[in-house]
This record gives structure tokens, C-alpha cells and sequence, in this order.
């Protein structure tokens, strides 16, 4: 699908390239359950198969996939690379700031999920930030599948 020059892109090839392939093997994916049918589910299946770690941050802290799963990014005992967002666009930024707080390398916001002021904060912070795509779409269209 052609890109609308009148829709702002946030994430250019070069910084999504960069997410998938270079920002770390670490995904904290907020909003990960073990319900298939969500689209947190099927993309985690496609980063799983990218190579990636993929934890679930969910306020139930359900185990997925043999993963140990968080009620939030702060509880997570390790590392993480990149935070993949799949919540609402009101609470995405709150989200953000917690990925800065940890020290992560990167922020993922899903489709539809869209905050301004967090991208600027975040890129602001040093850190990659795509936001409004999807790493299941963007691993198939880079080849990188």
C-alpha cells in the first residue's frame, strides 16, 4: 500500500530495519496474552520466529508461550531491548516513558496506537521509536521474514 504524503510516517525503513534487526533479541510486547486470536498474539509469533525473546507484559501476568509473563515492565528482572505497545492510544505514552525509565533501546507503537508527544519524548530520550505500523506487517514487506 502506497504511503499518503499527506499522513505523517512515523518510522522510516532505515529506523524499522533497525528495530527488527539490530535493536536487540529482547521484545517486552505490553498488552500480550495467550489468547491467539489478538493481534499481540500473532505478532509475537512472527518475532518469535524473527529470533526474538518475547516477553508478555499484561496486568494478569499470564505466561505465554512458556514465558513468563509481567504485570508491568518495571517488574521485569532483565534486560529488555525493545517495548512493542498494543494498548490504547491514551495510555501508550505512560507506557513509553516506562520503556525510557528501564532503559530500553526502542518503542514500538501498533497500528492505531498514535501519541505525538511520547514519540518526541522518546526519540528525544535517545531511543528508536516507530509508531502506527506493525512489526507483523514490516518483517514480511523488508524481506526480512
Amino acid at each position: 500500500m502506497p504511503a499518503d504524503a499527506t499522513v505523517p510516517q512515523y518510522g522510516d525503513d532505515a529506523t524499522i530495519e533497525r528495530i527488527l534487526t539490530g535493536a536487540g533479541d529482547t521484545w517486552a510486547v505490553v498488552g500480550l496474552s495467550d489468547n491467539p486470536e489478538r493481534a499481540a498474539y500473532r505478532v509475537a509469533v512472527k518475532l518469535r520466529r524473527l529470533g526474538k525473546r518475547v516477553v508478555p507484559v499484561h496486568p494478569k501476568a499470564e505466561t505465554v508461550d512458556g514465558e513468563q509473563g509481567y504485570a508491568s515492565l518495571a517488574e521485569i528482572p532483565f534486560a529488555v531491548d525493545v517495548v512493542d505497545v498494543f494498548v490504547n492510544s491514551a495510555l501508550a505514552g505512560d507506557i513509553a516513558d516506562q520503556a525510557v525509565a528501564i532503559g530500553a533501546k526502542a518503542v514500538w507503537f501498533q497500528l492505531d496506537v498514535v501519541d505525538e508527544a511520547a514519540y518526541d519524548r522518546t526519540r528525544e530520550a535517545g531511543l528508536l521509536m516507530v509508531m502506527d505500523r506493525s512489526p507483523g506487517r514490516e518483517i514480511p514487506r523488508l524481506g526480512l521474514a
